[in-house]
């Protein structure tokens, strides 16, 4: 509401399709009886007000919630008899039922039209007690059914002042008093310091009033009736802003019950049953056109939600103002994280550059590609492949140094320091956000207001009460609970579905084992040359490629089985339903997303074999052997090929298309006209709210973001771009989010929270794994171990001169097995007698032919020191880096304590007062309540004294 209206007197008359419902009177039975009313002419402004939805028709009362539910379009004019008389009796309408004629067509159809009637009928009455309950809480309900969207009618309620107070102070929310404080930066330096850079950030600072650097701060308590002068009340309009106000009549709608199903309690069972269709808060306004007035979501659009500000900082206030805590917490955390990847990212791409500069001076690589040396190699392939030369994998050789040089063991340790860094950081930046939002003490909040319960979980205890009353034949008074014994079943299909789904990616990834080796063999038939001189690099991509649609495929279904398999197990709560279904999509996206990454990693190479012993599957398919550059490289094009296919599919198009699809298919469900789609612009606000899309959590945002956070940090050693990609992709994601939650989405519930919950924990985890991964990527993966142990102990003038010679072994050719040989043994254009492969293996001619040699052991036990020392100091070092940054800064905690002490005095000076008041005016006194401070009731109203005011 704006500042300048005030309620005022309505007369009373009539009009068709539009309920007002106020509280008259409650009887006995505790219904309550209304009157409908019809408003005089309004003014201009209020027409405005009304035409755009956001407020009654009175344009003075403003809506703070909406109900939605399915309006039977050849009945409509039933359907308006039935809101205008909202209180009719189970009894009255019982009785109805039974004198009606019965029907004098087919016996089928008029049986089904009788059910669907009885279904329709029970719904109506289902609304009907429970809106009967709101109105018996304070709220106030306007009914619209004639409207433009057919089929659909909406319920508006309005939250008026003592209502709010009253819940406020149930809720314990802190709201800013009058007392207010300076607020230090720190020293004097520390102060300059910070106005300094605020000026040279200035044209990265939105504009909006949030952010600007406030010298002073309310000092801030939970709201109470009692101590309402505490508060500055002049405004009461603006008090409670419309988050607020939504949030507070959301939690009545969860805690009103309806007794017309047993144990039902609340607007997510009504939901669930299909008795209401949505519900929802409303946007502030239009963003665009001739309705856009001045409104936060206006500004946030601007400000945020815009492509063309990608460079500016997020207006985080104003989001969490808008959005509530939950969301400004997320796009806070992503904003934090968007801004340390741009260290690591100029990190990356100078180790990258590093790479490309000191290729030319690369020995092994140098060797290789030198066609003086006459290295003949042993086939890749059975059969189909024939002996080739060594200098034919030059370019692998020079691309694979790009990644694989000794500044990756370096960009390894610093990405883990930097892992520790942004928790701290973000630690940091959570604390600060959590006193500025006056969200300290929270906890103690949070846990009363968790263990309220689920729809599904409500149900299931009325249907096991019900099936225990029918056992017994008696009433049970004390309420049931859900058991482990009644979940076992559940918790066993779990078990076995989430074996089942992670066995389904590892088949997966083992069929497209099979394709890049019966590909590979294929190709190599080919009598094209180019063809066959490009297997590999053909090979690598298009199963990469196969790997990405895949996990895109997967990752949808997996989806959707981790929602299915958490709502079987029935959480009580939303708290727990929200952790065990994370828990769940993360374990199955997390196996989907890597374990092609893994199989490349950490296996494929190592379960070879060797020529004239080979490991075969199905006994005709011979294992992958990496290149002789080593597996890093096709680890680097998996990796890469996964993380931007990821984030260009399904991150980014999937995110703007299927909203807009979604919107479509309702449209169309509405059966709306032509003639209504060209009245779009004169919708109300709670009608275009309404073909938006549902909020659906913030757990698919955070989840993409954790699976790059694992791109970036679990196999960075083999591709330092990581960072950057990911860098890049955050900038257009944080604008992407931004336009669905401000334009495609309908507004979310402000839920209050003080952190990121599990994710926190998920990230740390992800942060220790990838220290260990890392380690056994430079140890395992990549040549650096043998480089190292090649120039230390085995080269004569301790440089890597003859490294390559070192790496490989001999082959006799007569040692093949029969059926294995080159069906073209004089590819080369002459006879081969002995070939090359790389292992550590004793030459034919020793005494333990084809034995594993020394060198192989001394090579493994450098690969395992590596890994102990690499584990334990980058871990030493992050504990260091947690250690000296402390998880509070200290300027909050001074305010904080500062805060204490005031209020402190605030009470202090407020009971001496009190103690003077009453030494000078004797025993007189009262006590403040709300409805003294509110406006006079109506004289239609009556004063609240349900039982239900808490």
């Amino acid at each position: 509401m704006r500042k300048n209206e005030k309620y005022t007197p309505v007369p009373v008359q009539e009009e068709k399709g539009v309920d007002i419902i106020n509280i008259k009177g409650i009887e006995d039975i505790g219904y309550v009886q209304q009157d409908s009313i019809r408003l005089n002419s309004l003014t201009p402004e209020e027409r405005t007000q009304c035409r755009q939805g956001l407020y009654f028709q009175d344009g003075q009362r403003r809506v703070d919630y909406v109900l939605t539910y399915h309006v039977k379009k050849p009945n409509s004019s039933r359907s308006r008899r039935h809101s205008s008389r909202f209180m009719e009796s189970a009894l009255a309408r019982s009785i109805r039922r039974a004198r009606a004629p019965p029907p004098k067509d087919d016996p089928e159809i008029a049986a089904q039209e009788q059910s669907l009637d009885y279904h329709e009928d029970d719904k109506l009455f289902r609304r009907e007690e429970f809106e009967c309950n709101l109105q018996e809480m304070g709220l106030e309900l306007e009914k619209d059914e004639d409207t433009k969207t057919p089929g659909v009618g909406f319920v508006k309620i309005h939250a008026p002042w003592h209502v709010l107070c009253r819940e406020a102070e149930f809720m314990k929310l802190k709201m800013p008093t009058k007392k207010v404080y300076e607020v230090k930066q720190g020293s004097n330096l520390v102060e300059k310091i910070n106005t300094f850079i605020h000026k040279v950030t200035e044209p990265l600072q939105p504009k909006v009033e949030e952010n600007r650097i406030q010298n002073v701060k309310h000092l801030s308590y939970p709201f109470s009736r009692e101590k309402q002068h505490l508060f500055d009340l002049t405004d009461r309009d603006s008090f409670f802003d419309s988050k607020t106000r939504s949030s507070i009549v959301f939690e009545i709608l969860k805690r009103t019950q309806c007794t017309r199903a047993k144990y039902i309690m609340g607007i997510t069972s009504l939901l669930a049953n299909g008795v209401y269709m949505a519900a929802y808060p409303l946007h502030d306004g239009d963003m665009e056109g001739e309705n856009a007035d001045p409104n936060d979501r206006k500004l946030l659009r601007d400000e945020w939600a815009s492509y063309g500000v990608f460079y500016k900082y997020q207006p985080i206030s104003l989001i969490r103002k808008y959005f509530g805590e939950k969301i400004g917490l997320y796009f806070a955390w992503l904003g934090v994280y968007t801004q340390m990847l741009i260290p690591a990212s100029v990190v990356g791409v100078i180790v990258f550059l590093y790479g490309c500069a000191t290729v030319d001076d690369d020995i092994p690589s140098m060797e290789i590609c030198d066609s003086r040396n006459n290295i003949t190699m042993c086939p890749l392939c059975d059969r189909a492949c024939s002996y080739w030369k060594l200098n034919t994998a030059c370019g692998t050789a020079r691309a694979s140094h790009l990644f694989d040089n000794p500044a990756t063991v370096f960009f390894s340790i610093f990405m883990a320091l930097w892992a520790a860094m942004f928790m701290e950081h973000w630690k940091r930046r959570q604390m600060r956000l959590n006193y500025i939002w006056d969200l300290t003490g929270f906890e103690d909040q949070e846990e009363a207001m968790k263990d309220h319960p689920r729809a599904e979980y409500e149900f299931r205890v009325m249907q096991k009460t019900l099936r225990k009353e029918r056992q017994t034949h008696k009433f049970e008074t004390e309420k049931e609970k859900l058991t482990c014994r009644d979940r076992l079943p559940a918790y066993m299909t779990n078990l076995v579905m989430m074996l089942l789904m992670i066995g389904v990616t590892f088949a997966i990834v083992f069929g497209v084992i099979l394709y890049r080796i019966s590909t590979k063999a294929a190709l190599h038939m080919s009598s094209n040359p180019i063809t066959r001189s490009n297997v590999r690099l053909t090979v690598k991509t298009t199963a990469a490629i196969i790997n990405l649609v895949v996990i895109l495929i997967l990752d949808e279904v997996y989806g959707a089985i981790a929602r299915w398999l958490t709502v079987l197990e029935v959480p009580k709560t939303d708290k727990s339903f929200e952790e065990r279904l994370i828990f769940k999509t993360f374990i199955l996206k997390f196996v989907n997303a890597f374990t092609p990454i893994i199989y490349i990693a950490f296996f494929r190479g190592r379960l070879v074999g060797r020529p004239g012993s080979y490991l075969y599957v199905f006994e005709s398919y011979r294992m992958e052997e990496c290149a002789h550059g080593g597996c890093l490289m096709e680890l680097c094009i998996q990796l890469s090929i996964t993380m931007l296919g990821k984030q260009l599919i399904q991150n980014n198009l999937f995110e703007i298309g299927v909203p807009k699809l979604k919107k479509l298919i309702r449209y169309i469900k509405s059966k709306r006209t032509s003639q209504e789609e060209e009245h779009d612009k004169k919708l109300q606000r709670y009608e275009i709210d309404y073909f938006l899309e549902p909020f659906s959590g913030l757990t698919p945002e955070y989840m993409e973001m954790i699976i790059q956070f694992g791109f970036v940090t679990l196999f960075v050693a083999s591709f330092p771009l990581a960072p950057l990609f990911a860098l890049l992709n955050n900038i257009i994601e944080i604008r992407l989010d931004a336009k669905k939650f401000v334009a495609e989405l309908r507004r979310p519930i402000a839920g209050r929270a003080k952190d990121i919950g599990i994710w926190y924990n998920i990230l740390r985890g992800i942060g220790k794994v990838a220290v260990i991964v890392n380690a056994f990527v430079i140890s395992f993966t990549s040549d650096f171990i043998p480089r190292l142990v090649y120039q230390y102990m085995y080269s004569p003038d301790n440089t890597m001169h003859g490294f390559v010679n070192h790496t490989l072994s001999y082959f006799n050719v007569s040692h093949f097995q029969n059926g294995t040989q080159p069906l073209q043994p004089m590819h080369l254009g002459y006879s081969v007698e002995m070939c090359r492969y790389k292992d550590y293996r004793e030459p034919p001619w020793s005494s333990t032919p084809y034995e594993i040699s020394k060198e192989f052991w001394a090579v493994l036990a450098v690969r395992l020191a590596f890994v102990i020392v690499f584990q334990n100091v980058v871990m030493l070092m992050s504990d260091i880096v947690d250690w000296l940054i402390p998880d509070i800064p200290k300027d909050i905690s001074l305010q904080i304590h500062k805060e204490k002490i005031l209020m402190v005095e605030l009470f202090m000076k407020e009971e001496q007062g009190k103690m003077h008041i009453l030494d000078s005016m004797g025993s007189k006194g009262g006590k403040d309540s709300c409805n003294n401070h509110s406006p006079a009731p109506r004289p239609r109203s009556t004063p609240h004294t349900h039982t239900n005011d808490y």
